[in-house]
């Protein structure tokens, strides 16, 4: 599917919103204000330099971390009246994690550790249930395997067959191809896509990846806890060029900062001179990533 096709969620209810969300970490403000919207039935990553306040965002929006100030509602509801109880139980029941490492129980099976979050809750799921939740993730047949007779790939679909056993209104991905080499995460992120595509389901990913950001629906970019900019029918090289500009941007900024901090001319002129340095490196080594990103999502995926 071609970015200008993607129409999912246009006009559709917020799954997830943020309303001048803030979050305070002692004297850093990991996010400053933060306002968004994740329409049900769509796809979004969310990406920024280092510290931008990314996995922060998704914390806060998950409801597995409280923030100083503002407001998240999940499917209207706000989280921030609930109790620990409550929210532990609408974590449990509607919403679903992925994350960079697969978190998988070596000593149980594929179908049981998809069962796990059920049977945490009380419940007893039915083998077609569990089946149903592996098929989903193209897993028939793997039911019985181990972990350790999976290979990555295979592992982190269990583990995204466990996130949607629960059926959950949304889907938060913390770096979920972190781990995978360029031929698997293909595959992981073709499956993604085809959840949204086909099934309705709401998918929030952060990542530091172009080619991964670029199968999203669109991209929210964070630069020191706000909103710097989102970019609808993503590409692999839009993506990129993005990020390149936001990084030589802050680390200009830094450098900059650093330099008139010392107070003297020569200490500003070569702080100065140095950010230049540095924005000029940090632009390069993006440009470069951005190519041979691009160049590999090209291949045909196996």
């Amino acid at each position: 599917m071609t970015p200008s096709t993607r129409t999912h969620g246009t006009g559709s209810t917020a799954a997830v919103r943020l309303r001048r969300l803030t979050r305070h970490h002692r004297d850093v403000r990991a996010l400053d204000g933060v306002d968004l919207d994740f329409h049900a039935g769509t796809f979004t990553a969310v990406m920024g330099p280092s510290g931008s306040g990314k996995s922060t965002l998704l914390q806060c929006a998950a409801g597995l971390d409280r923030p100083t100030a503002g407001r998240v509602e999940v499917g209207g509801v706000a989280l921030e009246g609930l109790s620990e109880r409550r929210l532990t139980l609408l974590r449990r029941d509607r919403l679903g994690f992925v994350f960079q490492s697969f978190n998988l129980l070596p000593a149980l099976t594929a179908a049981q550790n998809v069962a796990l979050p059920l049977r945490l809750a009380g419940r007893r799921p039915s083998r077609t249930e569990v089946r149903e939740a592996l098929a989903r993730v193209g897993l028939s047949g793997r039911e019985r395997h181990r972990p350790g007779e999976l290979s990555g790939g295979q592992q982190q679909r269990v583990a995204i067959a466990r996130a949607l056993i629960t059926r959950p209104a949304v889907l938060f991905g913390d770096e979920p191809t972190g781990a995978l080499d360029s031929t698997t995460s293909r595959e992981v992120l073709g499956m993604l896509r085809e959840l949204v595509d086909r099934d309705g389901q709401t998918i929030v990913m952060v990542t530091h990846d172009p080619v991964a950001a670029a199968r999203a629906d669109r991209v929210v970019f964070l630069v020191d806890g706000r909103v710097a900019g989102e970019l609808p029918g993503p590409t692999v090289e839009t993506v990129a060029a993005r990020m390149t500009a936001l990084e030589t941007e802050t680390a200009s900024e830094t450098e900059t900062a650093s330099g008139t901090a010392s107070g003297t001319g020569t200490g500003t002129a070569s702080g100065t001179a140095s950010g230049t340095a540095s924005a000029s490196t940090t632009a390069r080594t993006t440009a470069t990533t951005a190519t041979t990103a691009a160049t590999t999502a090209r291949r045909p995926s196996c």
